[in-house]
């Protein structure tokens, strides 16, 4: 876009930081959702499944990391990004935020290397 003078507008970094969270809070809340309906899942299987405590723990630690997560890209939208004497710390969250992304990719990874068909659970809970 250009400004009435013809000159290209400057890019408002609030804007597109608060686009960014959105859309990331949005995958975030997908995957909340996937692992609270394993959670629930594998707490009705019981004991009695394989990877029981595994799951859990793993399960448990991805839902606090999306928590979070969700926390940093709150409060990195708040912020303004056009003040550069808060570029640090923004910089600080925004990478904390990305490196507990990458750990809850990795431990959903195990989650689904762990976890089970529809016929184990229905084997399970005969």
């Amino acid at each position: 876009e250009h400004k009435q003078d013809g000159s290209p507008k400057r890019m408002d970094f609030n804007i597109y930081a608060t686009k960014k969270s959105a859309a990331q809070s949005m995958l975030d809340v997908a995957l909340l959702m996937a692992n609270s309906s394993q959670l629930k899942t594998i707490l009705y299987v019981g004991p009695q499944y394989r990877f029981y405590i595994p799951l859990i723990v793993l399960l448990a630690l991805s839902i606090t990391l999306q928590v979070v997560v969700g926390l940093l890209l709150v409060f990195i939208a708040k912020y303004n990004l056009n003040d550069e004497r808060k570029h640090p710390k923004l910089e600080l969250m925004n990478n904390s935020a990305t490196i507990f992304i990458f750990f809850t990719v990795l431990i959903n990874i195990f989650i689904t290397a762990l976890g089970f068909q529809g016929s184990t659970v229905r084997l399970g809970c005969q």
